[in-house]
Formats: C-alpha cells, sequence, structure tokens
C-alpha cells in the first residue's frame, strides 16, 4: 500500500506542477507567480518549507533519542520564524524581487554582489539537499522493507528527477501547491497519532514521559537538559550554541526567504505569515508527543538500532501504537503518515533546487553584459535546475552510506553566520558598505567550513561522518557560538575598512530608500 501511495502522490503532484506551472515566458509567473497566492496558501507555503524532511526525521530522532534537549531544539525551529516574521519578513519584501540576491544588491548594485549571494545560496541549500536526497533510499527501504544498496541508489536518482521536474516545470506557484499539500498532510496525519498515542496513556502527559525515561536506559536524564551534548566539555555552551544556530540559520536559509517575495504587499507577509507561524508551532507538539511516544512504545535501543541518529523514530512510534493486530483503518493511517513524509522529502528539496535555479538564473546569468530575454531567463533557470539537481544526485549517492548530521548542522551554521549578519546589516545599517558585505558572506562562510571539520560530527566518535579518524580540535558540535560573532564582526571591519568618505555615501543612498525597505512606503521597479 505504501508503494501504491508514493506512486499515487508522486504523480498527482507531478500533474500540479503541470496545471499550475507558467505558460508563457513571464519572469513574474516564473519566480512569484504573479504574486496571485492568498496570505492563507502563501502561509501553508512557508510552513511547508520551513517544515523539511530534516526537521521531520531528524528531529523526531533527537526527540527521541535525547528527550528534552530534542524539544528545545524543536521550539528553537517554531521561534526563528518568529524571528523571521517579526525582523525581516516585510524589509526583505520591499527590498528584494526575486531572489535573496536582489535584496542584498538593491543598495550595493553590481555583479559581484550578486555572484558572491548565489555562492552562499549554493553552500547553504546543497548539503540540506544531499540529507534529504540521501535519506530517502533509507526511508523507503524502511518502509518497503528492501535493503540492496543499488535499489537505494536508484530510488535516489529516480526521486531527484522528479524533484528536478518539479522545479523546472512548476516554478514557484507549482511548488507552492506541493507544500500546501504536503503541511496538511503532514499535520493532519501526525495530529492523529499524537491523539492516539496519548489515548494509549490515558491522556497522562506524565505517564507517557515516565515510561519514556525509563525506556530510555538513562533515567530522569531523559527528561532533563544536556544528554544530547553530554559528551562534549562545554555542555551548556554546545546548546546554547545549537539553539542560537537553529533559530538565526533556520529564519535565514534563501528557500524559506524567497517565499517573501511571492507576497503582493508588506501586508500580505504579515498576513502570510499569521498562517505559517501557527502551523509550525502546531506541529511542535505533534513530534514531540510521536517521538516520546516512540521512545516509551519501542525503546531508545531499538531506535538506536536501527538507525544511529534516530531518523526512523517517527514512523517506528507510528506503527508502535497500532499495536500486534493491525486493522486496515490503522493501515491506511499509516500508509497516509509514510506517504506524508514521502511527500515532504519531495516538496522541501524541490523548493531548495527552486531556489538555488532562481539565484543562478537571476543573479548570475542576467546580470551579464548582455541582457537577456525573458524567454531566454526562464530557460536558463529551468537548465541550472537540472543541473543543480544533477549535482545534488551524484553527491547524495556518494554521502548516503555517512553520518549526515555534519551536513544538516552546515546549511544551518551557515545561514546563522553568513546569511543572517548580511541581511541585517543590509536592511537596518545605514553605513553598511559592499566591502562589509563581501566581508560578511565570505568570511562568515569560511569560518563554519574552517571550524566544522573540527567538530565531533565529522570525526571522532562512532556517529560521525570518518568515525575511524580523529581530527576533532573543536569543543563545540556546531560552530555558531564562534563563527555568528564572526560573521557579524567581519561585516563591521570590512565597513569600516572602506573608509569613512565610502560610508558616508553608503549612508545617503540607504537614507533614500529607507522608507521604502522598513516601511514599503514606495515600491520601485527592479
Amino acid at each position: 500500500m505504501s508503494l501504491v501511495a508514493f506512486t499515487a502522490v508522486a504523480t498527482i503532484t507531478l500533474l500540479l506542477c503541470v496545471m499550475t506551472g507558467p505558460d508563457r515566458d513571464d519572469l513574474d509567473e516564473f519566480y512569484t507567480g504573479y504574486r496571485s497566492l492568498s496570505a492563507v496558501r502563501n502561509g501553508l507555503a512557508i510552513a511547508g518549507d520551513y517544515i523539511s524532511a530534516a526537521m521531520v526525521l531528524g528531529g523526531g530522532g533527537v526527540i527521541a533519542v535525547f528527550g528534552y534537549d530534542g524539544v528545545v531544539l524543536a521550539l528553537s525551529t517554531a521561534l526563528s520564524l518568529m524571528l523571521l516574521m517579526f525582523l525581516l519578513a516585510e524589509p526583505l519584501r520591499n527590498a528584494g524581487r526575486f531572489t535573496m540576491g536582489d535584496a542584498l544588491a538593491r543598495r550595493m548594485p553590481g555583479r559581484a554582489v550578486r555572484i558572491t549571494a548565489c555562492a552562499a545560496t549554493l553552500v547553504a541549500l546543497l548539503p540540506l539537499m544531499l540529507v534529504q536526497l540521501a535519506g530517502t533510499g533509507d526511508l523507503l527501504a524502511f518502509v518497503l522493507g528492501f535493503s540492496g544498496e543499488n535499489l537505494k541508489t536508484g530510488v535516489i536518482v529516480g526521486l531527484g528527477t522528479l524533484m528536478i521536474a518539479y522545479a523546472a516545470i512548476g516554478g514557484m506557484k507549482g511548488t507552492a501547491l506541493i507544500q500546501i499539500l504536503k503541511i496538511v498532510m503532514l499535520l493532519g496525519s501526525g495530529g492523529i497519532i499524537a491523539v492516539l498515542i496519548l489515548h494509549r496513556f490515558d491522556w497522562d502527559l506524565g505517564a507517557l514521559f515516565g515510561t519514556a525515561a525509563t525506556n530510555s536506559g538513562v533515567g530522569s536524564r531523559f527528561l532533563e537538559s544536556g544528554l544530547q551534548f553530554a559528551a562534549g566539555p562545554h555542555s551548556e555552551l554546545d546548546m546554547i550554541s545549537a539553539q542560537l544556530t537553529v533559530v538565526l540559520g533556520g529564519a535565514c536559509l534563501p528557500h524559506v526567504t524567497m517565499r517573501m517575495y511571492t507576497a503582493g504587499s508588506a501586508r500580505e507577509v504579515r498576513r502570510s505569515l499569521s498562517w505559517a507561524v501557527p502551523s509550525v508551532t502546531l506541529f511542535v507538539p505533534v513530534i514531540t508527543v510521536v517521538g516520546f511516544g516512540a521512545t516509551a512504545l519501542v525503546g531508545r535501543e531499538a531506535i538506536t538500532r536501527a538507525d544511529p541518529q534516530g531518523n526512523t523514530a517517527y514512523l517506528l512510534g507510528t506503527r508502535a501504537v497500532f499495536g500486534a493486530d493491525v486493522s486496515t483503518a490503522e493501515t491506511l493511517l499509516f500508509t497516509t503518515v509514510t506517504a506524508a513524509i514521502f511527500l515532504t522529502v519531495l516538496a522541501s528539496v524541490a523548493g531548495m533546487i527552486l531556489a538555488c535555479a532562481n539565484s543562478l538564473a537571476h543573479d548570475v546569468f542576467a546580470t551579464g553584459a548582455k541582457p537577456l530575454t525573458p524567454r531566454r531567463e526562464m530557460a536558463l533557470a529551468r537548465i541550472s535546475a537540472a543541473v543543480v539537481g544533477v549535482v545534488a544526485i551524484i553527491l547524495a549517492t556518494m554521502v548516503q552510506h555517512r553520518s549526515l548530521q555534519p551536513l544538516i548542522t552546515l546549511s544551518f551554521c551557515l545561514g546563522a553566520s553568513a546569511l543572517a549578519p548580511a541581511l541585517v546589516y543590509s536592511l537596518f545599517w545605514r553605513r553598511y558598505t559592499r566591502a562589509g558585505l563581501l566581508c560578511t558572506l565570505i568570511g562568515g562562510s569560511l569560518s563554519v567550513i574552517v571550524l566544522m571539520t573540527g567538530t565531533s560530527l565529522v570525526s571522532g566518535s562512532p556517529i560521525s561522518a570518518f568515525p575511524d579518524a580523529d581530527f576533532n580540535w573543536f569543543p563545540f558540535t556546531t560552530t555558531g557560538i564562534v563563527s555568528i560573532p564572526l560573521g557579524f564582526a567581519f561585516g563591521w571591519l570590512g565597513t569600516l575598512a572602506s573608509g569613512r568618505e565610502r560610508s558616508e555615501e553608503q549612508r545617503r543612498q540607504y537614507e533614500a530608500v529607507e522608507g521604502w525597505i522598513l516601511a514599503g512606503a514606495t515600491r520601485r521597479g527592479s
């Protein structure tokens, strides 16, 4: 039944992309869907982009394996979207048109800024794409019961091709509809499973948490802070670093910020996010109950035996709540849950491919010496989607046998340490210069990459990417506690190095458009 459901989901969503995709060579239609999505639909699409497969499977796994720490991580994700809503959403929508490069280059025009913004977009999103593509093979192997490596590789190639089609054919509007379908299925099926788990424990959260702690093998520590980072020398600082990275990084990843440009006005951005925030927040108790339920019903040892990172905990908890005798209705419900997760993978990667393709076409190819016609730019965007997708497929098949946690952490660290400082400075600091922006993006990214090589996620532990090596010299699992201040410092130093005259010139340019960027007082063409 799961195989039939997966096939049906793939067929229906591809048909939706064909039906809603651009029917003429219009950049606004391909990049923003003419900003025609209602606040409800755009808000659900933003929530769909935010709740990726990494959050569903990885977040559920962290809750099932580490208890309290996983719940805090899930709450940090919801807090991240609130940060986007209250601080960045409206200025982003006012300053940008199609891509993050538009928003950054609005004050500081130049091809160097756009190319660097495109490079930062690719570097931040490619690791997340690899995680979700590589994890798909293991997910389907778990659900469908096969174990052949060739079959897993075939699944990655097949689904990667499907995701390329979503991005290239559907454009922004087509991928938005898939995100909407995904979030509705995910919240609906997950909510029902959470209710069944609570019913299994007579609606007593204390009994659920107590049983989970007993079956975790670590007792009361499962319900206390610090279990996830206990192996490190600075567990409390490590936890703060992880939370800070998720809050800042999640809000600034390009596949999420590009949804701001689909709103027709600043008011529509606010209304869209007023739907997105509750949707993501609602998923936090759902994944918490399912994660704790998996540990209570299956046991932490069985979960880590199936996957050391706990990525199958969400499905194990869903399966365990039905008991030994499974009715037809329960089989249908489990099939719906697996189809929702399958659709989550498809929609998440398609959105990331689209963000990368849009940035390549609009920020790199369309800003050359010779202007491009809309038809040629759209063709290049579709070719870019294919190129990005093929690269992601090839790399995913290469890393599928290694721990993927470093890649998830890398994406969020890059978002927090390079993209977040660049956006905050560009939107709110009057004296910020082009040199400061380039220093922020390049310096922040390099600091993350250098520091990440020394974390225990890369080497020095049994669950690291290279378990047989040990070049662990950085005492934290995430780089945020060091790389985020460095990202802001690089921008400040780059601006100082530009000189007072350049800073004053930039201040005057910013003040001319300050009302437009911060309040949408005017709306200029691109």
